[in-house]
């Protein structure tokens, strides 16, 4: 990877590109320290008074802290990864968007269109739940008897946040699409991961804290290190393995040459779906929680129950947070695999699946091997996903059994990562790609 990041950085079309993404991702960390109007948190943020493994916790981590001291980009991604979501889902549900999604590159625009505006309407409203979070955990700033602005000075107040976090919600998406169209990788993707990455030192600084406890943290705090290096190992096998469906194609002879006669064959991922599910799942998960800030939730009360429930330490949260990977990962592999057209592709160019008849045969064999693929890489990123979740769930029962009152919290590293090493390995795969295409030899050599 540092080798492809060299070999690139000689190009200088390359390191533009690079340079120009860089400074995109510069723009964004400066815009996640400038607070909004208004606002007064203390140092430590919101999560003062929220418990690690929250859903507090995890915007935090996702947002690049952002979230957590209330600055412009504290809604961060999330509402164009929610939006992106919806549209989706819509473009199967309705004739009219699905027949734009199969008008090529116009229809493809269009669709983009409406993604930006209604990603701007998902920020306004989780502006507003945040604005409504901020004033019921008192931390906006107050008149000069000490008492919430009222009248038209609170007005003004809410519409100055509320508009100042959704602005930053469409200035971010914006600065996604540059980097689309003049950096290097996926522009949603590369600033997902420079949130995440700036998290990084306050993350080893708490696995870190627990070495001060002494006992069994002396072995627990050294294995976490080495555990997410064993899952990084993982995550890098899982994104390169493939399943490779031998294809035989006959020989015809076209004029004076002959063509065909040769194998081949289809790869297919195992994770096809890269990092998608997981960040999916996880936007969907959020919209609870979002919810709740609007609502003033009595203590003991079923909807307090209701939206525990939504904490990334609850049971049921692990439950659905594993189903519903499983679902995204189907979702995606049935819009990216069409059984049906590949092998009529197959038949068209006169080839053959070994053993396999064409036609209906071959993308029954065909559907059935991506129903396995899909399930196997699921199931395999759920394992990553939910492994520390669960590791630190048993690991802090038995500290606590043991008679040590603090546990063991390392419940976001999985999601964390997987989103981190996917993003970093399709980024230098896009790289290896385009160093291709300006290394080509010409038909002179």
């Amino acid at each position: 990877m540092l080798q492809t990041i060299i070999n690139a950085w000689k190009i200088a079309d390359l390191r533009k590109k690079i340079l120009f993404t860089a400074l995109i991702i510069l723009i964004f960390r400066i815009g996640a320290a400038i607070p909004v109007p208004f606002t007064n948190i203390a140092e430590g943020g919101i999560l003062q008074g929220a418990a690690e493994g929250t859903f507090m916790s995890y915007l935090t981590m996702m947002t690049g802290d952002a979230f957590a001291y209330g600055t412009i980009f504290a809604m961060s991604i999330t509402p164009y990864i929610n939006a992106s979501i919806i549209m989706q889902l819509l473009a199967v549900a309705i004739p009219p968007l699905e027949r734009l999604s199969k008008e090529g590159e116009e229809g493809r625009k269009k669709i983009a269109t409406i993604t930006r505006f209604v990603t701007v309407g998902l920020g306004l409203m989780q502006s507003t739940a945040y604005y409504f979070y901020l004033r019921n955990q008192n931390y906006l700033m107050l008149d000069d008897s000490g008492a919430k602005f009222t009248g038209f000075f609170a007005v003004l107040q809410a519409l100055v946040i509320i508009l100042c976090l959704t602005a930053g919600t469409a200035f971010i998406m914006w600065l996604g699409e540059q980097i689309n169209t003049k950096g290097i990788g996926n522009g949603i993707s590369i600033i997902l991961f420079a949130g995440i990455v700036s998290r990084i030192p306050a993350m080893v600084t708490s696995v870190a804290s627990y070495m001060e406890a002494g006992g069994p943290y002396y072995v627990l705090s050294p294995f976490v290190g080495v555990m997410a290096l064993l899952m990084i190992a993982f995550i890098v096998w899982m994104d390169n393995a493939e399943r490779r469906i031998p294809v035989q194609y006959a020989k015809r002879v076209v004029g004076r040459k002959m063509y065909g006669g040769q194998s081949t064959h289809i790869p297919m991922k195992v994770n096809m779906s890269g990092v998608m599910p997981v960040i999916f799942a996880s936007s969907i998960l959020s919209l609870p929680p979002t919810i709740q800030m609007f609502v003033d939730v009595k203590e003991g009360s079923g909807w307090e129950k209701f939206f525990s429930i939504f904490q990334s330490t609850h049971p049921v949260y692990i439950v659905l947070y594993f189903v519903m990977i499983i679902f995204f990962a189907y979702f995606y592999a049935q819009i990216q695999y069409n059984p049906i057209e590949m092998a009529n592709n197959i038949r068209k160019n006169s080839g053959a699946i070994p053993g396999i008849r064409p036609g209906k045969p071959t993308s029954d064999y065909i559907a059935k091997i991506l129903s396995r693929l899909t399930l196997m890489g699921a199931l395999l990123l759920s394992v990553v996903a939910l492994f520390p979740t669960l590791f630190s769930q048993v690991a802090t029962f038995f500290l606590k059994m043991a008679g040590y009152t603090q546990g063991l919290n390392i419940s976001l590293g999985g999601t964390s990562i997987i989103i981190m090493v996917g993003v970093a390995l399709e980024t230098v795969k896009q790289l290896e790609s385009q160093m291709m295409m300006r290394h080509y030899k010409g038909f002179l050599d």
